[in-house]
């Protein structure tokens, strides 16, 4: 599964992710790792086009997210690879630009799932950027040995558990008592 940020201009009118030039190279990366399209879902962060194609607000992202946590849990990828800053902070829920890092997979759990997060720079960056294209390659190259391997489990929590008190059981229902269970 791969996660972009928003639609674009194409992606709006036409209701798909990644139908313009970033699709375009999107569709080349995969082709070049023996992958199509209909191999992989592809979704954005924001479900709509920002004004004047502006970042995605926290507001918007925060309105957004359990949408896309739903296409997770009903995908139930095993790699999920982000696509520059907005999908990457917001899946790996750490404050690290895609620039730190792209290219290093990471356990993580989504979607009440543990996948592989993979952050890769975003296809546009290639667009501005034409030296990007080179590592954005060298990043899709490993994707096929990610797809082969099962994700490590996630990292036990730091936080200290405090246990909670024990209740008994619940009691056995009095015998004149019947429970329907359907």
């Amino acid at each position: 599964m791969f996660v972009g940020e928003a639609p674009g201009f194409h992606e709006d009118q036409q209701g798909y992710p990644f139908v313009g030039q970033a699709g375009k190279l999107l569709d080349r990366l995969l082709g070049g790792i023996g992958l199509a399209r209909a191999d992989v879902y592809v979704a954005n962060v924001l479900k709509c086009r920002p004004p004047g194609n502006r970042d995605p607000a926290p507001d918007e992202i925060e309105s957004c997210e359990r949408h896309l946590f739903r296409q997770l849990e009903l995908v139930e990828p095993r790699l999920v690879a982000t696509l520059g800053n907005f999908a990457t902070k917001l899946l790996s829920g750490k404050p690290h630009g895609i620039t730190r890092v792209h290219g290093a997979p990471q356990t993580a759990t989504v979607g009440g799932r543990t996948v592989t997060l993979y952050p890769l720079f975003h296809p546009a960056a290639a667009l501005y950027t034409p030296a990007m294209l080179r590592t954005l390659e060298e990043d899709f190259a490993r994707i096929p040995g990610l797809l082969s391997r099962e994700p490590e489990a996630p990292p036990a929590p730091s936080a200290t558990v405090i246990p909670l008190p024990v209740r008994a059981p619940n009691p056995a229902p009095p015998a004149d008592v019947q429970l329907d269970l359907f």
